[in-house]
This record gives C-alpha cells, sequence and structure tokens, in this order.
C-alpha cells in the first residue's frame, strides 16, 4: 500500500509539473539556451558555490552570518526606498527609511537589526517589481549566467536597481561586487538542504524552477495576495532566508 500510495504521489508531482511546463511554454521561447545556461550554473553551484557555502556556514558563527545579512540589507535600503516611492507605497516607504535611520544609527550601520526588533520588518523591493505594478509584462522567460532565473522586464530591473543606488555611482566596482558575492554566499548556505530537496522531488528541476520563479514574482508584485501553489519561490538563485523550509505550503 506504502508503494502505491508513493507511485501515486510521484505521478501527482509529474502531472503537476507537466502542467506547469505546459502553462509556461510560450514564455519560455528560447528554451534551449536557457537550459543550456541552466546546466552551467548548476555546474557552477555544484563546483563552487555550494562548497563555498558549505565552508561559509561551518566557519562562521551564526551571530555572525546574521550580522552579515543585515549589513547588506541595509547597505540596499535606498534602492527599496525607491521603488516604494516609484510604486506609490508610502507605508512602505516610511518603514524603509525607518528601518534604514535606526539600523544604521543604533545598529552599527546595519549590522544589527534593532529595527526589526521593534516591529519594523524587513520587506524588498526591486525595479522589476516596480515595473510590475505599472503593468509592464514579464516577457520571455530568460535564465541569466551565474544569475539564475529571470525574464526580460526583470533584467532590466537589474539595470535600474543599480541606477537606483547610491553606492553604484561612490563605491568602487570590487566594493560592488564584494557585496554581491557575499549576498549569492550567505543566502545559499542557509538553504543548502532546501534546494537539495527541491531538486530531488523534481521531475524536472529545469521545469520547475521556471515554475517557481514565476509564481514568486506575481506573488512580489501583488504584495502577497496571490500565494504561489507548489511551493515558496527563489529569489535571485536562491529563497530569500532560512525560514523558507518547505517545500509545500
Amino acid at each position: 500500500m506504502q508503494e502505491e500510495a508513493n507511485a501515486s504521489t510521484d505521478d501527482q508531482w509529474a502531472q503537476t509539473e507537466s502542467a506547469a511546463a505546459v502553462d509556461e511554454g510560450d514564455n519560455d521561447p528560447i528554451e534551449t539556451v536557457n537550459r543550456f545556461i541552466f546546466a552551467f550554473n548548476d555546474a557552477a553551484d555544484t563546483l563552487i558555490f555550494r562548497p563555498v557555502a558549505e565552508g561559509y556556514r561551518f566557519i562562521v558563527p551564526s551571530p555572525i552570518r546574521d550580522s552579515v545579512r543585515n549589513f547588506i540589507r541595509n547597505s540596499y535600503s535606498p534602492v527599496i526606498l525607491a521603488n516604494d516611492l516609484l510604486q506609490g507605497d508610502i507605508e512602505k516607504a516610511e518603514n524603509t527609511f525607518a528601518r534604514f535611520l535606526v539600523n544604521t544609527i543604533a545598529g552599527a550601520g546595519g549590522l544589527a537589526d534593532v529595527a526589526g526588533q521593534t516591529g519594523l520588518e524587513y520587506h524588498a523591493e526591486d525595479f522589476g517589481q516596480t515595473l510590475g505594478t505599472w503593468g509592464v509584462p514579464e516577457g520571455p522567460y530568460l535564465v541569466l549566467p551565474i544569475l539564475g532565473p529571470s525574464n526580460v522586464r526583470d533584467g532590466v530591473g537589474l539595470i535600474g536597481d543599480a541606477l537606483l543606488d547610491p553606492l553604484t555611482y561612490v563605491a568602487k566596482t570590487e566594493v560592488l561586487i564584494a557585496r554581491k558575492v557575499t549576498d549569492g554566499v550567505d543566502k545559499r548556505s542557509r538553504n543548502i538542504e532546501t534546494l537539495d530537496e527541491l531538486e530531488r522531488d523534481s521531475v524536472d528541476f529545469y521545469a520547475r524552477v521556471r515554475s517557481l520563479y514565476h509564481q514568486k514574482r506575481v506573488n512580489e508584485i501583488n504584495d502577497g495576495d496571490v500565494e504561489p501553489t507548489l511551493a515558496p519561490g527563489l529569489t535571485d538563485i536562491f529563497p530569500e532566508d532560512d525560514d523558507q523550509v518547505s517545500l509545500v505550503e
């Protein structure tokens, strides 16, 4: 009976992922190229990023890793604030500004999330989401080298965020790259088991990630009013937090 149940579950996953692939197939006109880049990213993750993330998690204590994440999040606050304003969300803009002010002054430049302890919760916004709120369609699905799942709208959004970031104009290129790499390693270190389970449970890992990314972006653009139907989505390549440990809600 247990084997039959497992077989039935596997069939359901296969049917679900097959349906997702069909539903989103028209939005992936360069699937062959995307799959090639996806395979390259997966190999790079296996050979480089995952080992680095595992070493980072093993060597660096959890409180310090949290401080690293807090600092990086605080450094992106001007970008989040700009997108809050561009979306016309004054309440979120006030929250972002207050968080930045409190954490920069009382949190040692953002190393401690003092604002979060006072009820000012963190949220992320980017220019891709802003374009989405303006009604700009997502366009064809894309897989970017190293950066992972995206689409035309979100790809343009990356450029917009860079232009909105004050550090783009005052910091050296090496500093910007170091921030991006550190952010990626930190996120990867928080989701090693989550992504392992995601890949293990996927009939077609590429199609699953494509579906999850689409769901995640729709959910973010609608401020959480549209819940993912399969699992929590991914932020860039990885989930935003290690709190997202459940793959199926």
